[in-house]
């Protein structure tokens, strides 16, 4: 099949946040192949969102204690937030195979009542945590504008933006303290139905270049000399193609029918996730690259590249997105992998990992890999004496990167090497979870 031959585009560059953004005018087909592709399985990403999952947990449980105003928590007020933490095993059993982070005492009230206080280690790596939110606080208030700039003026509801403050390596008291540090950013609103809501207080247009658009000017920089300013990004916002990066599973790449749809499709114009796209034609292919263009932004503001997709199920109408736009992620299975691991279903930008790590290592996701790395310490030890124990915890905090590093290519080889076909096809995980 050939591009649309017939699309004609007139796109704005981005205004003000108080100025209305001119409309864009499309004239506009479906012409795209349908191309139905099977569900395949990358045990490599399984296994990064399979660990991580209990990192989080882990991350979510430290930051509970510490909010604690006794400064530890008791096994039945924990026992309620397995769903929440997205655990499939007892919180109380989980806690229990992580001693170097987690210590357990009787309540002073009630002997049999476990209760769990943070050791030392959690303590000391917690310092560490909160030394780089506040060193990469710029950081943290970029990701987040750019982040409400994808909903073109809507308030994020505060709701919304709990599920994915931990993707979005926010800190956990980040509404009383980060928010309120920069009026000139963000504001509080509320909702007609009383939510309150997070809004920005003015356009911030040195942050509406997407991470797509960097990346190609960094891949042009060889040939043409930049200046850094966002400005020399908006040539790439004129109806100019940019072409998503591909990881297609083995056996995909090769077929001619998927190598004509995603020429074609890579050729489509590119608009920005932070342009205004509400006089596009929600049936055309131009919607369906802006909506992978969407949610390509949206990933890559996360830490780890990677979030839930219910949590993006609940910005549909904020990020102006279609009913079942989930399906992109079946659909370009070279773009986007959709885990169904711990019971939930996954979604990971592919482009971001090589071998079973991270290509750009945030700061912060040094951190948790210490985090992570004490955890594997506290299973590995556990039941070998005190003495052993806390040699081993301080092992890993002074050396804790070095062998991460070691044991990341020991345990985790991922790679298309590791693709095996499942029998489902490319609906796998319907829209209802």
């Amino acid at each position: 099949m050939g591009l649309m031959r017939n699309l004609k585009i007139c796109i704005s560059i981005s205004a003000p946040f108080s100025q209305t953004n001119p409309h864009h005018l499309y004239s506009q087909h479906r012409t795209l192949v349908k191309v139905r592709l099977k569900w395949v399985k990358n045990r490599g990403l399984d296994h990064i969102i399979d660990t991580e999952t209990d990192l989080k947990a882990a991350c979510l449980i430290k930051d509970a204690i510490k909010r604690s105003s006794h400064g530890y928590l008791s096994s039945r007020i924990l026992s309620d937030r397995q769903k929440p933490l997205g655990l499939t095993i007892p919180v109380l059993r989980f806690m229990r195979r992580y001693p170097t982070l987690f210590h357990e005492f009787p309540d002073p009230k009630y002997n049999n009542l476990p209760c769990f206080r943070l050791t030392d280690t959690a303590l000391f790596l917690d310092d560490q945590e909160q030394a780089v939110y506040r060193t990469h606080e710029s950081d943290s208030v970029e990701r987040l504008s750019r982040f409400l700039m994808m909903s073109n003026s809507k308030p994020i509801p505060f709701q919304s933006l709990l599920n994915l403050k931990w993707d979005l390596g926010l800190p956990d008291d980040y509404i009383k303290t980060l928010i309120p540090k920069y009026p000139d950013h963000f504001r509080i609103t509320k909702r007609q139905d009383g939510l309150s809501c997070l809004n920005l207080a003015q356009w911030p247009e040195e942050f509406a270049v997407s991470t797509l658009q960097k990346n190609a000017e960094i891949t042009n920089s060889s040939t043409h000399t930049t200046s850094g300013n966002s400005s020399e990004y908006r040539n790439f916002k004129k109806g100019t193609s940019l072409a998503f990066p591909m990881s297609f599973p083995r056996g995909y790449g090769a077929q001619k029918k998927v190598i004509a749809w995603m020429d074609d499709f890579q050729r489509l114009p590119y608009i920005s996730p932070y342009e205004d796209s509400s006089q596009i034609d929600p049936t055309s292919d131009l919607m369906e690259k802006h909506v992978v263009g969407v949610l390509h932004e949206l990933l890559s503001l996360t830490i780890h590249k990677k979030t839930k997709r219910n949590y993006l199920r609940c910005l549909r109408e904020e990020l102006n997105l279609p009913h079942k736009f989930t399906r992109i992620f079946t659909r370009y299975p070279g773009i986007f992998y959709l885990s169904l691991k711990c019971k939930t279903t996954t979604v990971t930008l592919k482009e971001a990992y090589r071998r079973g790590k991270l290509v750009d290592l945030h700061p912060l996701a040094r951190i948790r890999e210490k985090y992570y790395y004490v955890m594997r310490t506290g299973v590995m030890y556990r039941g070998k004496g005190l003495t052993e124990l806390e040699r081993a915890k301080l092992d890993a905090v002074n050396d804790g990167e070095d062998q991460m590093e070691q044991q990341s290519e020991e345990d985790i080889e991922t790679g298309d090497e590791y693709y095996a076909e499942d029998g489902s096809d490319v609906e796998t995980g319907s829209d209802e979870e």
